[in-house]
């Protein structure tokens, strides 16, 4: 694979339905912790937890020899998914473990004038950090679209009034990865 190649994943959250996903085209020599921030951008996560790329040559994530993780900082995502259709998994928030699966859709040479990374295109809202993981965020949505549900006001005071889960906006994520 040249190394001005782009490579175009899907990144979809794992145990939600509807699904939630985005597909992002990224440099193929992009390290495992700067496509860990790409990822956070174009879902909406905040970045306030640990992460993990689970992949067939290794964990990856913060250096951790007890844990077995090796240093995500040295490894690019060409190393570990190179070719169309493979796939890794990458989990944010150990605690709710949010688990995402990555697939490389296509190999592409970079296009002159284009920013990279950016979101193509995706479905849906990230869940609100700390809710619970895929079950509390079931419950999450299930008590904010019922106004007699005992929890509703208090978790749409917690999201700041008003969540749309079926919100998505490409034009927004990219200019938030432009600033990265």
């Amino acid at each position: 694979m040249p190394a001005d190649s782009v490579l175009q994943i899907k990144v979809t959250l794992a145990d939600v339905r509807p699904p939630i996903w985005r597909r992002l085209q990224v440099p193929a020599d992009l390290t495992l912790d700067r496509l860990h921030l790409v990822i956070q951008t174009a879902m909406g996560w905040e970045n306030c937890h640990m992460h993990l790329f689970s992949t067939p040559a290794g964990d990856y994530g913060r250096r951790d020899s007890e844990l077995g993780h090796r240093d995500e900082r040295e490894v690019p995502l060409c190393a570990v998914a190179p070719a169309v259709g493979d796939r890794i998994s990458y989990t944010y928030d150990f605690g709710d473990d949010w688990v995402h699966g990555i697939e490389v859709e296509k190999a592409l040479p970079k296009e002159p004038g284009t920013a990279y990374p950016r979101c193509l295109t995706g479905r849906r809202s990230c869940p609100p950090e700390d809710c619970g993981g895929p079950w509390g965020y079931a419950n999450f949505l299930e008590a904010i679209a019922d106004p007699g549900h005992e929890e509703h006001d208090e978790l749409l005071e917690w999201v700041g009034g008003a969540f749309d889960p079926n919100h998505f906006d490409a034009e927004d994520i990219n200019k938030r990865l432009a600033t990265r």
